[in-house]
């Protein structure tokens, strides 16, 4: 999927060249923050979740590009950007490595079809491997069928036996007092 691109830890290649004709990828910058919360709105709408949406530009701008605490890609068409993913390390202990945990995933409705999400998953992929990583890993809602017939056409399985859990709100805080 993806013709050339090299990745290190400390820094990621600008751009990432497809077989997708007038599609690339490239890793976003600090002046792209807008950009990025725009998608993550556009994401949530699609997903009934805009009601959730607290992330701001200040916001994502300290964590993405200060802290350093998630990359993102962003796809663009014909020069245009329509599509982004964003991605962290997790860490297995098992397989002993840094692995790729993608949170979020979206191309706009009207390019969807083209391939790019599939280009954007070979693009994690290779992302994955360059570092070092044995896997990459996400979160899908149950709903999302149109997603989850992807996922398994490119090779991913549910991981069924697995049940998410979640701490957060007043139970987070009160579980930290607890120290």
């Amino acid at each position: 999927m993806i013709a050339s691109g090299v990745i290190k830890e400390i820094a990621m290649k600008a751009y990432y060249d497809t077989h997708i004709a007038d599609f690339r990828i490239r890793t976003a910058l600090e002046q792209d923050t807008g950009l990025i919360l725009q998608f993550i709105k556009e994401l949530a709408e699609y997903e009934q979740l805009l009601n959730e949406v607290v992330a701001t530009e200040e916001i994502l701008r300290e964590s993405l590009f200060i802290k350093k605490q998630a990359k993102v890609i962003l796809a663009e068409y014909k020069g245009e950007p329509v599509g982004f993913a964003l991605f962290f390390h997790n860490f297995s202990t098992f397989l002993g490595t840094a692995n790729v945990y993608l949170e979020d995933l979206f191309i706009r409705e009207s390019h969807r079809g083209l391939g790019l999400g599939q280009a954007m998953f070979a693009c994690l992929a290779k992302i994955t491997l360059e570092s070092g990583g044995g896997r990459l890993d996400w979160w899908c809602l149950d709903w999302n069928e149109p997603s989850i017939a992807f996922y398994k056409r490119m090779g991913a399985k549910a991981m069924d036996e697995w049940t998410v859990y979640r701490v957060d709100g007043e139970a987070l805080s009160d579980l930290a007092r607890r120290l």
